[in-house]
């Protein structure tokens, strides 16, 4: 077999799974992933490779109505702009539910000129899959795509099976990346990431849409990583439930974080953070360019 590779673009609505499905289908964590909307809000290259095929999957922010603030301006062209220049758009569902933001990610859907695969996930919640028929039909009605998968993207059979599915319209070419990467991100974006992960877990509410992380220092010494990064939030009275009581809410997420930082880079790590009030910074064009959502 000729040796195949290409782009999919994972999108749809927030908090369908497109982040959970990206790591299932590299076999790595690499996006983030939380309960709430919104989690992911950069647009990322994650690259599987072997000897047979390359899939760089784009993961994407969800797209959502309604731009109130400059970021979210942001991961809605973020979003949008990765329907081009890809062979593949995989459109996840969750199957049984359909909405507003389902509605705008299909407006864009029906402009695209790649082969669309539908996936319904979670149908572990129904009892068997004659129950999801339904619900494939009805968005039969509303579009037609290439093909139709029904998955729960932890089920192993089921993204072995949906590999399949993709490499049956992955075009025919060499490698776009090296055969080593798995990301066309830096390590200290997904540093970064990491962190803002655990604060979007940890912390509730509105809070986490108001965070964001930049990463101030990053040198190896020997043979440990050193880290320090600040938390930027908008309000002071959020910096202090970033903190928490005696400083234990910082230290927590401090924990989780450099586990799953060395969990990636393979390496011991030495995290330290520390909080910033920058007011308004969601909603600053020019601030955002400098953290880097440009």
């Amino acid at each position: 077999m000729s040796h195949k590779a290409g782009f999919i673009a994972i999108v749809g609505r927030p908090n369908v799974g497109k982040s959970t499905l990206t790591n299932e289908l590299i076999g790595k964590k690499l996006s983030i992933t939380s309960p709430k909307p919104q989690t992911t809000r950069h647009r990322i290259h994650a690259i599987d490779t072997t000897d047979d095929y390359q899939m760089i999957f784009v993961d994407t922010p969800g797209m959502h109505i309604g731009n109130l603030k400059a970021i979210n301006s942001y991961m809605n062209r973020a979003a949008s702009s990765s329907f081009a220049d890809v062979d593949i758009i995989l459109w996840l569902l969750e199957a049984g539910k359909w909405g507003k933001e389902d509605e705008r990610v299909l407006e864009h859907i029906c402009k695209a000129e790649a082969t669309v695969i539908v996936c319904a996930n979670k149908i572990d919640k129904f009892k068997s899959n004659q129950q999801v028929l339904p619900f494939l039909q009805k968005i039969g009605q509303k579009y037609q795509p290439d093909e139709m998968f029904p998955l729960s993207a932890f089920k192993k059979n089921d993204i072995i099976s949906l590999r399949k599915l993709l490499l049956k319209y992955l075009p025919e070419q060499d490698n776009i990346f090296d055969a080593d990467f798995i990301t066309d991100r830096g390590e200290k974006f997904i540093a970064a990431e990491f962190i803002r992960e655990k604060l979007m877990r940890h912390l509730s509410d509105e809070l986490p849409y108001d965070l964001t992380v930049e990463i101030e220092q990053y040198e190896l010494d020997g043979q440990m990583q050193r880290i320090s990064a600040r938390i930027l939030v908008e309000k002071n009275s959020q910096k202090s439930i970033v903190i928490g009581s005696k400083g234990e809410m910082l230290k927590t997420i401090g924990t989780e974080a450099r586990r799953s930082i060395e969990g990636f880079l393979e390496r011991k790590v030495f995290l330290k953070l520390w909080v910033k009030v920058s007011k308004g910074w969601s909603d600053d064009k020019r601030a955002l360019a400098s953290l880097g959502y440009d």
